[in-house]
């Protein structure tokens, strides 16, 4: 296991080079492909290019639905104004909830021989000419590659929640 320090620098270590052009779908689930570039610890000028692919489910609106039968016992007469505006709030509580499926079904794994910035300005360079807009590209470290992922997946929930919102608002669902 992993300890706080550990995750803290690989967290640190960790960079998004190219995000990719879509957002999490609000009404759906998103396909994302990602490409992870890592220097081996023990190896000069050797990098290692993981490449995979990654859903992001429908983000769930999370409601405080357990609320609504508040009991304020012994508080004095303001507790039944207070349970009676927090009920009227209580949706103004309510939150998204993001979940990533990693799928390990078009996962790939291979090692060349080249400077770290040399294969991050290629693979970047790839995925910008290719055009495809569900393409990440991703600098980590090699033996916890897959806190480097989570980086990716927690910048990509936090450029799509108030699109997210925003879409939940509209359609009068928050």
């Amino acid at each position: 296991m992993l300890s706080y320090d550990e995750i803290s620098w690989a967290l640190e270590n960790s960079e998004v080079l190219h995000t990719p052009d879509r957002r999490i779908d609000t009404f759906g689930a998103t396909n994302f492909e990602f490409t992870l570039i890592s220097e081996l610890m023990d190896d000069v000028n050797k990098v290692r290019i993981r490449e995979g692919k990654m859903c992001a489910e429908r983000p769930t609106i999370i409601r405080p639905e357990g609320y609504a039968d508040l009991m304020f016992e012994g508080f004095g007469e303001h507790a039944d104004a207070f349970a009676a505006w927090f009920k009227d709030h209580a949706s103004d509580l309510s939150f998204l909830k993001y979940g990533f499926t990693f799928a390990m079904r078009d996962f790939s794994e291979s090692i060349v021989t080249d400077s770290m910035q040399a294969v991050c300005d290629r693979v970047v360079e790839d995925v910008r000419s290719s055009g495809n807009p569900s393409r990440a590209v991703i600098a980590g470290v090699d033996d916890t590659w897959d806190i480097s992922l989570l980086k990716f997946n927690m910048d990509m929930i936090q450029k799509s929640h108030e699109i997210n919102e925003f879409d939940f608002k509209r359609r009068g669902l928050l």
